[in-house]
């Protein structure tokens, strides 16, 4: 019996010892820049800043950049954050070295887009965008990974100002929500930069955030358990959905605390992606009914015919209202207008689009969005490069409706109980 006994207790510690080493070691200290729509319609970017500060010290960061493309973000939220940390840091670094100064971190924040892009998915540098382009064209043997946290129009920016740096950054992208607020950027930077080394994540993020509704240590009662009493950042905590813990950016960070970033496939407490082939693009010319389908998170383009008129290219002149939400459309010239549109909503949804221009002719129709992703092929679709990856779809990794969703709950647990560990640190 002994024998066996012993292969048994082998067995359930190799279990028990895999759980606990999800974490595996990142062979060099990556090089981060993060684009964030900090202060805007979403608290979560707050509390994912605040997870940022508190493991900044595995990080070389070297940008800050507020993007609200949507919303009232600001640098100056950014700067309030890195006030707290400030008064942290003593507490943090008796526990851990290489944590970055609050100067540095404050010199480094910058203001980047107050606004989506027009329809040409660009307008003029923001200091945030010239940012991105002096980090980029820094000489490093290891790439700059740009992490976005909202919408792509300060990269957009940076990228159609210094198309060089294309290959010296590589992007991890929390899609999903974020794809509608920045379509023309999205677009810009599809049709112009296909092969950039992106992961698009537009689902398998929402793997992390937590069911308020749960009262157990790692979801309603993370708070309680973990966060009350941390310090100054455990205090402004409070202030972001009660507490509750959303923490919709934070995947992008675990991604690069977990292994090598290099290879998106690897299992990761950020998540595992799949090479994908085409985004989808779809372009209406009519009025659209119940029975035109759309995949989720895919470009739709609505197009006009209407009387030929003489504005700038780049102003709003028509405003699209679907599910409760309005999208400013823009005119293309020799009579056509065009407005796009993304959605991680599901369903028949009506919509309408109006314009003050006399003779333009309103449209009323509606569109059915499917959960699937990418889905089949369109000759509009956007063709894309090899290191173009998203969230899997196979229905191992679905759950809670969402594509690639357990890639990353699977890790929820340690790695919240690892940045418990942290709070700890501020209890001191």
């Amino acid at each position: 019996m002994k024998p066996k006994m012993k292969l048994t207790l082998t067995l359930a510690f190799g279990i028990f010892s895999s759980a606990l080493m999800a974490q595996n070691p990142v062979p060099v200290k990556p090089r981060i820049l993060i684009s964030t729509d900090i202060g805007g319609t979403d608290p979560d970017d707050n509390q994912s800043m605040a997870h940022f500060l508190m493991y900044s010290n595995l990080f070389d960061t070297e940008g800050l950049v507020s993007s609200p493309s949507y919303g009232s973000g600001n640098v100056s939220e950014i700067l309030r954050m890195i006030d707290l940390y400030e008064q942290d840091l003593p507490k943090l670094k008796k526990h851990a070295k290489g944590f970055p100064a609050p100067e540095y971190l404050r010199s480094i924040s910058k203001q980047g887009r107050k606004g989506a892009a027009p329809y040409c998915g660009y307008r003029t540098p923001t200091e945030g965008s010239e940012w991105i382009v002096k980090c980029a064209r820094k000489k490093s043997k290891q790439p700059l990974w740009v992490l976005v946290w909202g919408g792509l129009d300060d990269l957009a920016q940076a990228l159609h100002d210094a198309p060089d740096i294309k290959d010296n950054i590589r992007v991890y992208w929390i899609g999903g929500p974020n794809k509608k607020w920045s379509t023309n950027s999205y677009a810009y930077i599809v049709q112009h930069f296909p092969d950039l080394w992106i992961i698009e994540n537009n689902a398998s993020y929402r793997g992390f955030i937590a069911n308020y509704k749960q009262m157990d240590e790692f979801n309603g009662l993370y708070y309680d358990t973990y966060i009350d009493g941390g310090g100054h950042l455990g205090k402004d905590f409070k202030n972001y959905l009660n507490g509750n813990t959303k923490l919709g950016d934070t995947p992008s960070l675990l991604y690069m605390m977990d292994g090598d970033p290099n290879d998106p496939t690897k299992e990761s407490w950020g998540g595992s992606f799949v090479k994908f082939t085409h985004s989808p693009q779809i372009i209406f010319e009519r009025p659209t009914t119940a029975q035109d389908t759309v995949q989720i998170y895919s470009i739709m383009e609505f197009r006009v015919q209407g009387p030929k008129v003489n504005i700038p290219a780049d102003s709003v002149c028509m405003v699209m209202t679907i599910n409760k939400q309005t999208w400013g459309g823009f005119y293309l010239g020799d009579g056509v207008y065009a407005v796009r549109h993304a959605t991680y909503a599901l369903g028949t949804m009506p919509y309408t689009i109006v314009s003050d221009i006399p003779g333009f002719p309103a449209q009323t129709g509606e569109i059915t969005v499917e959960n699937v992703w990418p889905g089949r092929t369109r000759p509009t679709d956007y063709r894309l490069g090899d290191n173009w990856f998203t969230d899997k779809s196979d229905k191992d990794s679905f759950d809670k409706n969402l594509h690639g969703f357990k890639t990353v709950a699977k890790w929820r647990i340690d790695a919240m109980t690892d940045w418990g560990k942290r709070w700890s640190w501020l209890k001191d």
